[in-house]
């Protein structure tokens, strides 16, 4: 039921969130024993429940966002025992109780569950209109996040948790839910521009917020197949701003603490980004030293590994929402996949990525432009390869995988020389026990 499946992950938002607003005068004197209605009737309140939202998809979230797909799409090795990370990179019939499925489901609909309530008492409350603009767009933004790395993931997904026993949308169906969702907060913060109290409370410098709505727009237009659509929300990110989750020593970089922590890795990142050795990168393409440490080593079942650069080598490290040569990609597939390609732009907007030398997070391929053959399957290659390298550990790489056609994983598991071992995921047992409309699990 809704309320048994969130109302103690809001509570921990609060307690959580509030101690870290150190401008704001909390009304309560134990956040513990808070109800929901207290939370959500206080500026106090609210403000802190958005903090924990980010904190909480931030940290747990993109640790499972990025973790999962990472082993199943072969961007990593895993380098312990531990039964949830075997069965993930020995794939076949993975077990519906693996807990990194079972996170990375839970996680996503928890944090779809606040964004909702959010969204649902934001105007409720006395607040400058800004803010309640800001409020209600944050709130979408991650609404979208969830449903799209659930999408991403899942061959059914959830679209919201405001009824018991929710349906199940197809994962298209999901993304355009997304979709939707983006345009109602950019809708929303044009109709009243964000307010100095929202930035400073609720933003603090790390969130473009316009830009990072209209990034996703980008994102899961192209995953939908709305490619001009696509086109048009990449086209409007300003490149040059940036959206970063942050991290102290009391909420460390969860890629950070998998691979590093106590020098005790769950995971390394594979020789070349996990590609096979048909995928060549130019010699000197910077991408290969920002993200990647030569190791010479392989793991427990003789993968090729290295060690972890990028945005994942210290324990407070920021990690980007979204990366800006994304909206390249994006401009160059969809033109590519659209109903009549348009094979110069996509060569054009490829070679803004590979050519690039002043990218704002230092992820410069800064190679030569693309020379290959001018035909739409040998340009979705190289973007392919590039997606892979440019957007390396971000959580994109099974949907790219099944996107760009890549071989089919079989059901027979410990086949470690195929690209995907899974296409989607089966539906975690404790959603499966408590929700009747979840479907079969898929074959594979």
């Amino acid at each position: 039921m809704k309320k048994y499946r969130f109302t103690k992950v809001k509570l921990m938002f609060l307690l959580t969130a509030t101690l870290a607003i150190t401008s704001c005068e909390t009304e309560f004197e134990n956040p513990n024993a808070a109800t929901d209605t207290e939370v959500f009737t206080t500026r106090e309140g609210i403000f802190a429940v958005a903090i924990g939202m980010q904190e909480v998809y931030s940290t747990n979230g993109v640790r499972y966002i990025v973790e999962t797909p990472a082993i199943t799409a072969r961007e990593g090795g895993i380098t312990t025992t531990y039964q949830n990370m075997i069965d993930l990179e020995d794939g076949g019939n993975i077990p519906n109780d693996n807990s990194n499925i079972t996170g990375l489901w839970t996680t996503m609909l928890s944090v779809m569950g606040v964004a909702e309530d959010i969204v649902e008492n934001a105007n409720a409350l006395e607040l400058d209109a800004g803010t309640q603009s800001g409020l209600i767009a944050y709130a979408k933004l991650y609404h979208a996040m969830c449903i799209g790395s659930l999408a991403q993931n899942f061959e059914q997904v959830i679209v919201a948790t405001s009824e018991d026993n929710p349906p199940f949308v197809d994962r298209i169906e999901g993304y355009n839910t997304a979709v939707d969702l983006l345009e109602e907060a950019i809708s929303a913060i044009e109709a009243n521009a964000i307010s100095d109290e929202f930035e400073s409370n609720i933003l603090r410098g790390e969130i473009d917020l316009e830009n990072t709505l209209y990034a996703m727009l980008a994102r899961y237009n192209l995953y939908a197949g709305n490619y001009d659509a696509a086109i048009t929300a990449a086209s409007t990110v300003d490149q040059t701003s940036s959206s970063v989750f942050s991290y102290d020593s009391n909420n460390l970089n969860p890629i950070w603490n998998r691979v590093y922590y106590n020098d005790n890795p769950n995971f390394k990142p594979r020789d070349n980004f996990g590609l096979p050795d048909s995928f060549v990168f130019e010699e000197g393409d910077g991408r290969l030293d920002f993200y990647l440490i030569g190791l010479d080593e392989e793991n427990i079942n003789q993968l090729p590994i290295e060690d972890l650069a990028g945005f994942f080598d210290s324990d407070t490290e920021s990690i980007p929402v979204y990366l800006p040569d994304e909206m390249n990609l994006i401009i160059a597939e969809a033109n590519l996949r659209k109903t009549s390609p348009d094979t110069n732009a996509a060569i054009d907007a490829l070679n803004l990525v590979l050519t690039d030398t002043d990218d704002i997070f230092g992820v410069n391929a800064n190679v030569s432009p693309y020379s290959g053959a001018n035909d739409v399957d040998a340009i979705l290659n190289e973007i392919y390869k590039n997606r892979r390298a440019e957007l390396f550990l971000t959580g994109n790489s099974l949907e790219d995988s099944r996107r760009f056609g890549r071989p089919e994983p079989t059901p027979t598991s410990g086949n470690y020389t195929e690209e995907r071992n899974r296409n989607f995921y089966p539906y975690p047992v404790t959603e499966r026990d408590n929700n009747t409309n979840t479907p079969d699990d898929p074959a594979i």
